[in-house]
């Protein structure tokens, strides 16, 4: 039975929270493969809360990088809208 990357995991999801949204990625991404793996039976299942809880920052990372996304595009295209019609 492989080790679990519990610690791993969460470290990374936090990462992605506070520092950048790749590490939030990657946190998601190894939390499914790793959880995956536990049901599965060929990883260690002691350390499935700390993967899931790195697995969910991941996921709350990566959308709030989604959401500051659509806030700049709309920023954007209501800027280009009202130089358009004269408005500052």
């Amino acid at each position: 039975m492989q080790p679990h990357r519990g610690v791993l995991i969460l470290v990374l999801g936090i990462l992605g929270l506070v520092v950048c949204v790749i590490c939030g990625i990657i946190a998601w991404i190894f939390g499914n493969n790793d959880l995956e793996q536990m049901r599965a039976g060929r990883m260690d299942p002691t350390g499935e809360g700390l993967t899931v809880a790195g697995r969910i920052c991941g996921i709350i990372s990566v959308a709030l990088a989604a959401m500051g996304v659509v806030v700049v595009i709309l920023m954007a295209i209501f800027g280009a809208l009202g130089g358009l019609i004269g408005v500052s």
